[in-house]
């Protein structure tokens, strides 16, 4: 941070990003906890076919083990939530998206309110899904599976030196 520099406040933003379309569905919500995230899993419930099973690769945030939403995800058999390791976002495409937000959107900008942030992020989904487009990984799981060796072995000498 810089001397000059003023938080305004936070957001917390929940985001469901479509494999198929590229399409997202996103809540901004004051807070992160199980309240928050059962409101989003309905919202998802709401703007989603109801014959479509829904697979959501999530991370291992404390509010999706919850015993409400795991109660709740089990009333709703065409949700299966798929929880990924610590440190391995890299694999939710759902980020990618995320880094995108951020470098076209939010960074280097001054939000001067959380409202105002929100908008920003409201306008950037609505713009997205005008015309969506799926991610497609440009390099082969042989690829990322090197480099992912690579850097451990790397990591690995860093440790014993």
């Amino acid at each position: 941070m810089t001397h000059d520099y003023k938080r305004h406040g936070t957001t917390t933003l929940f985001a469901a990003l479509s494999l198929l379309d590229g399409s997202v569905i996103g809540d901004c919500l004051p807070r992160h906890r199980h309240q928050e995230f059962l409101r989003f899993l309905k919202k998802i419930d709401a703007e989603t076919p109801p014959h479509v099973a829904l697979h959501l690769i999530v991370d291992n945030y404390a509010t999706r083990t919850h015993v409400r939403v795991m109660r709740w995800v089990r009333r709703h058999p065409r949700f299966h939530l798929h929880f990924i390791l610590t440190s391995s976002s890299w694999l939710n495409l759902v980020e990618r998206w995320f880094r995108d937000l951020t470098v076209r959107r939010i960074r280097r900008v001054v939000f001067r309110s959380v409202p105002e942030l929100i908008r920003a992020v409201e306008e950037y989904l609505r713009h997205h899904n005008v015309a969506p487009r799926p991610f497609v990984w440009t390099k082969s799981a042989q690829d990322i599976l090197a480099k992912v060796h690579g850097a451990r072995v790397a990591l690995d000498k860093a440790r014993t030196a």
